[in-house]
């Protein structure tokens, strides 16, 4: 996925699904300076780590 595009799912006031390696997560936020999204499992809030862009999945 490309930044622009988290940007507009952050902007969203709809719950649009994405997902990384095949499971849901919920984005927090996204580094402007880096391709880096602060990013939780769906399933597990307190998991939080950072991830590429470009390995997240919109569906």
């Amino acid at each position: 996925m490309e930044k622009q595009r988290i940007m507009e799912i952050l902007d969203s006031p709809d719950m649009i699904k994405v997902t990384y390696e095949g499971k849901p997560v919920f984005i927090q936020q996204v580094d402007q300076n880096t391709e880096n999204a602060r990013v939780f499992p769906m399933d597990e809030p307190e998991n939080q780590f950072n991830v590429e862009v470009t390995k997240l999945q919109e569906h």
